[in-house]
């Protein structure tokens, strides 16, 4: 064998073996989730609420991917700013760096929060005596947002076990109300327009997962 096969042949194993560690290490494009998760509530006195959701993840590449994700948090809160239970459906990006058997991440994924019993709407009723007004519970959806950070554990290359720790913000836009109010002339009870003004929640939200990626 002389020199030029030789040289071609040290490039062609070169070559193999490179191709095949980036196959080893090339990360799967896609990712289904089963989460578990547990948000603050805005209440008088602390509380949390516990759910669960789903999650799938498109990889971009080994730093960026972009993913969807969805909680139900079935507990009835009955003393929360906003009652009833909760429904989040979110999206965003995930960037960070990835190791052999681990990442670290950062995220921001911007949905929407819905609350069963987010409001009360004022009615009149003057079925009911000395007081003909009755309160009816409505649903109140309103923008969230999604930030922090998130670990990713690899024990194997189709599994993912991951941890995420963030702020749920939720943004309240001003809403038209109607309010009770007494009339002194008259001695009767009347509804009032008002606007509340728009307002944000800062609410700690958790999550862990196992998924599957292929």
């Amino acid at each position: 064998m002389n020199k030029t096969h030789f040289l071609i042949v040290i490039i062609s194993v070169f070559l193999l073996q490179s191709q095949a560690q980036s196959q080893t290490t090339e990360t799967p494009k896609y990712e289904v989730a089963a989460e578990f998760t547990t948000l603050a509530r805005e209440t008088y006195e602390p509380r949390t609420d516990a759910g669960f959701g789903a999650r799938f993840t498109f990889n971009l590449n080994r730093v960026v991917s972009l993913e969807t994700a969805g909680y139900f948090l079935p507990t009835q809160c009955n003393v929360c700013v906003n009652n009833g239970n909760v429904t989040e459906v979110l999206g965003g990006v995930k960037i960070g760096k990835r190791f052999e058997h681990w990442g670290i991440f950062g995220k921001a994924r911007p949905g929407i929060v819905s609350f069963s019993r987010g409001k009360f709407d004022v009615r009149p009723a003057p079925s009911i005596p000395g007081f003909p007004f009755e309160f009816v519970p409505a649903r109140l959806t309103t923008f969230a947002t999604d930030v922090g950070g998130v670990v990713e554990f690899y024990p194997s290359k189709r599994i993912v076990t991951r941890f995420d720790a963030g702020d749920t913000i939720i943004h309240f836009g001003p809403r038209p109300v109607e309010v009770i109010a007494f009339d002194s002339a008259t001695s009767t009870f009347n509804l009032v327009p008002l606007t509340l003004p728009s307002r944000t929640a800062h609410n700690p939200q958790f999550m862990a997962s196992v998924g599957f990626r292929f």
